[in-house]
């Protein structure tokens, strides 16, 4: 196989606010060749290797991290996860003095998931190394969107022209932000369905139209997103009970057989079945969310390419 390193502007990803349109068809684009890779029975490449990518997660993470891990191993990178819990900043080292550190050992790229809005952005201005966002507060994470994306386009051809509901708690979710910014840029139609308490004000002004009613804003909708229902949030009292969200914004069975034979039903996990999805629905052949986890890994092996294969030469992954 021939990859033509074709990179990004950029020696960062922080979010799809900040990508062009051709920008994200380039990862898009990638990740179809990465995704040839995984389905070998060898799927390890030289692509990377000599390059080194550090993943500093201040926040828990199984899926995003394990993705992470496994992306920049199979390109065959050197790949260290910092325990935030046996590092130095539980002796009061600033994430700042972290970082610094990190680059001192020669890293290529930080990957960083933090409860700040804006530490990636932050740690780019002041570093060397690259560095991606893998999720920061209730800001951004794009490369779970990137994922989407890539999983819509695979699904249904284009993502122009779709009509996309995404369903939850908007208020708090850094990915239906990111899924905003790249489904208007790449030409779709979004739909947001929640209680007005999980709707952040002026979010209209992002482009998209907002529905208090499940059906009346999934009925006509190729792709319907779930959010995950934060339970951490619920002492918020934004809503009565859980069993009251899902009576009333839970995809069931029985809402699922009322859409559009074709419509795919997408979650960025992990869900809580039985609150915005039931198992009929999760587990029908109308979702993708196990792809969803695939192509996340597909995605981030693109992301890692483009950022570390920059200098315009043709590489060989073979």
């Amino acid at each position: 196989m021939v990859l033509k390193a074709t990179s990004l502007s950029k020696k960062d990803l922080l979010g799809l606010q900040e990508l062009k349109a051709e920008e994200i068809g380039l990862i898009l684009d990638t990740a179809e060749s990465m995704k040839e890779i995984l389905s070998r029975k060898v799927k390890k490449v030289p692509a990377l290797r000599g390059k080194t990518v550090i993943n500093l997660f201040y926040e828990p993470s199984t899926r995003t991290s394990s993705s992470f891990n496994l992306a920049g191993k199979y390109l065959s990178a050197d790949v260290m996860n910092l325990s935030i819990s046996q590092s130095s900043v539980h002796k009061g080292e600033s994430l700042y003095d972290t970082a610094r550190t990190i680059e001192a050992m020669n890293a290529d790229l930080i990957v960083i998931r933090h409860k700040a809005a804006g530490a990636p952005h932050f740690l780019a201005r002041y570093l060397e190394p690259g560095v991606i966002n893998a999720g920061d507060g209730m800001h951004e994470h794009p490369t779970q969107a990137l994922l989407d994306l890539f999983t819509i386009r695979e699904n249904k051809g284009s993502i122009s022209g779709q009509k996309v509901s995404i369903v939850g708690d908007i208020s708090h979710s850094r990915v239906a932000r990111s899924n905003i910014w790249g489904l208007k840029k790449m030409g779709a139609d979004v739909t947001l369905v929640a209680p007005d308490t999980l709707i952040p004000e002026d979010i209209e002004d992002m482009g998209v139209k907002v529905e208090n009613r499940l059906w009346a804003g999934i009925e006509s909708a190729d792709i319907v997103y779930l959010l995950r229902i934060q339970l951490e949030r619920q002492k918020d009292a934004l809503f009565s009970t859980l069993r009251e969200y899902a009576r009333f914004y839970g995809v069931n069975g029985a809402v699922l057989s009322e859409l559009s034979p074709d419509v795919l039903i997408m979650h960025p996990g992990p869900m809580n079945r039985g609150v915005e999805v039931d198992d009929k629905a999760a587990d029908s052949s109308n979702s993708v969310i196990t792809e969803q986890v695939t192509n996340g890994l597909a995605v981030r092996m693109a992301i890692f390419y483009l950022l570390l294969g920059r200098g315009g030469k043709d590489e060989f992954i073979d």
